[in-house]
């Protein structure tokens, strides 16, 4: 007990000095002064998620299937930076709180917000459907919190790595990406060929807030595989 309690200190007393840096630095741009080159990594995670997203609007504004390809690829880039992120940071022998921070906000956005956003875009729109996708996007955020949380907890292996995720890591989305690209491919998307397995009317009249289609029931599916406790994936 007495040995948990001197380690519970003197992490918070590393905390502490980790957050100092922050305070100490005086400026407009301090901020970016203290970034480490595995936080700049990680950033182009984000930025590519937040690409995918304006191009999934840009399809919808102009219904251009360039910007739909391109809203399928980008979260693919920034799995290859959310790889690379913990390279450089082990390569430069530096990491920060910061760090830990922007790395969970990038895979908020590449692989929460930004597959929610393509399938509404590919054809997932109605009242049930955005249900559906909120759903996931806010399980993702907690899975990310906990994750943050309770990493600690998690058995390590004899180079100090988590033995398992609990829950699917949320990058896992990317499995729901490669769904919605194959649909692009055959065309199965909204004002062509239609969503597979169509649209289901659970109560009330056809096109109202009863209509839903039931494959958006995977991205909820999924929602409860990544916040689930009992699920462990082995890592990697």
């Amino acid at each position: 007990m007495g040995r948990n309690k001197t380690s519970q200190v003197n992490g918070k007393e590393h905390d502490k000095d980790a957050l100092q840096q922050y305070n100490d630095s005086d400026g407009h741009f301090s901020l970016v002064r203290n970034f480490r080159l595995a936080d700049l990594v990680t950033i182009m995670n984000g930025a590519c998620g937040s690409f995918s997203i304006f191009s999934s609007a840009q399809y919808l504004s102009t219904n251009d299937d360039d910007y739909l390809w391109w809203a399928l690829v980008l979260p693919l880039a920034g799995l290859m930076f959310d790889f690379l992120d913990g390279k450089v940071a082990r390569w430069r022998k530096s990491s920060s709180m910061l760090g830990q921070e922007l790395d969970s906000l990038a895979d908020l956005v590449s692989f929460g917000v930004a597959p929610a956003v393509l399938a509404f875009a590919v054809g997932l729109r109605t009242y049930l459907d955005t249900v559906c996708l909120t759903g996931f996007i806010c399980c993702g955020l907690a899975r990310l919190a906990r994750f943050n949380a309770t990493v600690a907890l998690i058995p390590k292996d004899a180079a100090g790595k988590s033995r398992y995720f609990e829950g699917l890591p949320i990058p896992s989305s990317l499995g729901l990406v490669s769904i919605l690209s194959y649909w692009v491919r055959r065309g199965w998307v909204e004002g062509k060929e239609g969503i597979p397995g169509g649209l289901v009317t659970l109560w009330g009249r056809p096109g109202g807030r009863g209509d839903i289609h039931p494959v958006s029931v995977i991205f909820g599916f999924w929602a409860a595989a990544m916040v689930s406790k009992t699920l462990r994936v082995p890592k990697l």
